[in-house]
């Protein structure tokens, strides 16, 4: 806020006391309740109307890329091969999906390319950015095999961008988002307001997700997540990502249960020596314990520089053994106010973590859930040497 006393200073000498010291007081009053007593006397960002273009698409996903434990730097061992260890009887761990892509425009002719600080976000889909104010766009073009849909956590939507079909009274067109059939598409509206920024607890920026919900179960083991963060109005870059921040990093931990995708029937036929579907073994083997779809530090290393301002968003879905405890190694974080190097996750929960990273080195970034550890939830972040001035 603008400083008041300046003005009631007339060459050099306080002028309190005085009716022209009271005038310019008030004159000084109405101009700053003019122009927004909380925006620093200066005009709000103008609000702006954030486009995106995603679209569902199919594909084989490769939990395990690197073939080997990238954790030892080692072959896979007996309880890894139970579930990365393609054979007669077993999918291994090449499972197709159906994932959500960014593209350049409403045609979809040209899939944007993640650049290589991003490669490690794995099977989510694209970051939705926006501030407070804004108004988000997707238009959403359906090439699975099934109906789909995007619906988002906490931003504002009237019912028809709602993207979840039950019984709420609407018909017609006023449902058309919520199950958007094979080839075809649908442009959502989401409204940006300060109920969907920042809490009094938060930072500059929050996390929410989105994710189809036409048939919720199997769309989301199929694949279909994403996240979305939103910057309060006045702190974010051009792009939407807070503009006190240096690095931002997207986590998803998750079981991805693939006996419950819509794709594991057509790949447990296709098996040489089809088990039942039902049995005890093959269906474990399907459970893939990952982070951004990757397991036993098969991901992209994520990397961050010593003393940057680093924004950890780490997001679950899942089932009820999906009760994660990320950890990193190394370094510590400050989450809910409070310093830790563990955070709580439970199914549709999002957790913001902020870190100055002091330790450089390669660090594990694991969930601490014993058995989820022994089955690959599991990654790796680098630590290196601080950036030098003027390098950026």
């Amino acid at each position: 806020m603008n400083e008041v006393q300046p003005a009631l200073v007339r060459n050099g000498r306080p002028g309190r006391g005085t009716p022209r010291a009271h005038w310019i007081l008030a004159a000084v009053v109405v101009g700053l309740l003019a122009v927004g007593c909380g925006s620093g006397g200066s005009a709000a960002p103008a609000a702006r109307t954030r486009a995106y273009f995603i679209a569902a698409d199919e594909m084989s996903w490769n939990y395990a890329p690197a073939g080997r434990n990238m954790l030892t730097d080692e072959p896979f061992d007996a309880t890894a091969n139970k579930y990365v260890q393609a054979g007669p009887e077993r999918i291994g761990a090449t499972h197709t999906k159906c994932l959500y892509h960014g593209y350049t425009d409403a045609t979809f002719t040209h899939q944007l390319p993640r650049p290589a600080d991003e490669q490690y976000l794995g099977l989510l889909g694209p970051v939705i950015r926006a501030q407070v104010g804004d108004t988000i766009t997707v238009t959403f073009r359906n090439n699975c095999s099934f109906p789909a849909s995007i619906h988002a956590h906490g931003v504002f939507y009237d019912k028809k961008d709602e993207g979840a079909p039950y019984n709420d009274g609407r018909t017609g067109t006023d449902k058309a988002g919520d199950a958007v059939a094979p080839h075809q598409h649908y442009t959502y509206t989401w409204q940006v307001p300060e109920r969907a920024g920042p809490g009094p607890m938060d930072g500059s920026s929050v996390m929410w997700m989105y994710h189809s919900h036409t048939d919720e179960v199997p769309d989301v083991f199929s694949g279909l997540m994403g996240p979305i963060e939103i910057t309060a109005r006045g702190k974010a870059r051009p792009d939407g990502s807070p503009n006190d921040v240096d690095r931002e990093i997207f986590a998803l931990f998750m079981v991805l249960d693939e006996n419950t995708s819509h794709y594991l029937e057509a790949q447990r036929a296709a098996l040489a020596k089809p088990p039942a579907a039902d049995n005890a073994e093959f269906q474990e083997s399907n459970k893939m314990h990952s982070i951004n779809g990757y397991v036993y530090g098969n991901g992209p290393l994520i990397t961050m520089h010593q003393g940057e301002r680093v924004r950890w968003y780490v997001m679950s879905m899942g089932n009820e053994v999906d009760l994660h405890t990320p950890h990193w190694h190394g370094n510590t974080v400050i989450a809910n106010g409070m310093r830790t190097d563990t955070v709580n996750l439970l199914p549709a929960t999002m957790v913001v973590a902020d870190m100055v990273p002091d330790n450089p080195g390669i660090w594990l970034f694991h969930c601490h859930v014993s058995d989820h550890i022994t089955a690959g939830m599991q990654t790796r972040y680098q630590v290196l040497p601080p950036v030098q001035p003027g390098s950026r």
